[in-house]
């Protein structure tokens, strides 16, 4: 691995990075497609095999809508699939439905511990996700760790969507701490290619979520079981 500038902040994905994707995320995309279909059980079923999710087994592939799309997106999703609700309305509604999911959802293990941790070590934390800000918010409530985060942003927040760059050049500008002194810790290859577009200083794979080591690995520096393994003895250099 090459070497890094010294890393100053950690950029967390949320969804299977902070929060137990398949524990928290089932429930909600059973009821967002359930809506979407307007009482139609096998288009439901459709729509739930379309954003990613096995409905036997409630597991969501990576990659997929549901694992990385946003709510507009989802419901651009559903529509082509067969939904006859207008997008606008659909969205709105997902995005209620989601926020609504926070109220129940959990930090993966170690989390609580690790998090105040590394703040008091020095590192500026922020959150980037394909969730809605106000859900961002929401779950950093409900999980008592709000404090230890400095910035977040969602697919709403106006620094475009991953994989792009600007969720990570908005944490950059916010903090004025330089991408390259940055590290994104996620899931997903799309939280990858954000770091990757945006020059972020270490790009982290996690396999909590929904990515595999394969889908990770050609794009990460360095791969973790859990952001949780994330301490302040860890020297982020190759």
């Amino acid at each position: 691995m090459q070497s890094h500038a010294p890393i100053k902040a950690l950029l967390f994905d949320k969804d299977g990075t902070l929060l137990d994707f398949d524990s928290t995320w089932a429930t909600p995309q059973e009821k967002v497609a359930e809506f979407a279909a307007g009482g139609d059980t096998a288009l439901a079923t459709r729509l739930l095999i379309a954003g990613g999710m096995d409905p036997v087994t409630r597991k969501t592939a990576a990659g997929s809508l549901f694992a990385a799309g946003n709510a507009l997106e989802i419901a651009e999703g559903f529509v082509e699939n067969g939904s006859q609700i207008a997008i606008e309305v659909l969205t709105e509604k997902l995005d209620r439905i989601f926020l609504d999911g926070m109220d129940v959802a959990a930090l993966l293990p170690g989390l609580s511990e690790a998090l105040p941790r590394l703040k008091s070590a020095g590192y500026v934390l922020g959150v980037a996700s394909s969730d809605c800000e106000a859900s961002i918010a929401a779950f950093l409530k409900t999980t008592g760790v709000s404090d230890c985060f400095s910035f977040i942003s969602g697919y709403d927040s106006g620094y475009g969507h991953k994989p792009g760059p600007g969720m990570v050049n908005g944490f950059a500008q916010a903090t004025g701490i330089p991408e390259h002194e940055i590290a994104v810790i996620g899931d997903n290859t799309h939280d990858l290619e954000m770091a990757a577009a945006a020059g972020a200083g270490l790009k982290i794979g996690v396999l909590s979520g929904t990515g595999t080591r394969a889908d990770l690995d050609p794009l990460a520096d360095l791969i973790l079981a859990s952001a949780a393994d994330l301490n302040v003895d860890i020297h982020f250099t190759g």
